[in-house]
């Protein structure tokens, strides 16, 4: 029992890397995109969020929801960045737990776009 325990704190504690990797070191909406945070805490940068197309994302009684992995999920009012969008793209920044059984996604930050 103890062992299960242990594993499970592991796994509860493993950080979660940032994919910048220098790919867009040049970008002139680098520092921007470094800026932005919700009501979650930073953002991080575009290298750690996704672009997603319209058909993944929606509203629905005033919320949003994600297409994430086949699956929707909720984007919690407080993950939501509230300033103009730079970009146009609509973007998420999901945070992935996997567990033994299933898997989780926390929404971290989510920029609506144009819907163009």
């Amino acid at each position: 029992m103890k062992l299960r325990i242990v594993f499970v704190a592991l796994l509860i504690a493993t950080p979660v890397f940032a994919r910048d990797d220098g790919r867009y070191a040049d970008s002139p909406l680098k520092p921007w995109f470094e800026s932005l945070k919700s009501g979650k805490g930073p953002c991080c940068s575009d290298a750690d969020g996704a672009a997603l197309s319209d058909t993944d994302w929606e509203t629905r009684n005033g919320h949003y929801r994600v297409r994430i992995e086949d699956q929707w999920w909720d984007v919690p009012d407080e993950a939501v960045i509230t300033e103009p969008n730079r970009i146009g793209r609509t973007m998420v920044w999901p945070v992935y737990r996997r567990w033994p059984d299933h898997m989780t996604i926390d929404i971290r930050c989510f920029m609506p776009g144009s819907m163009t």
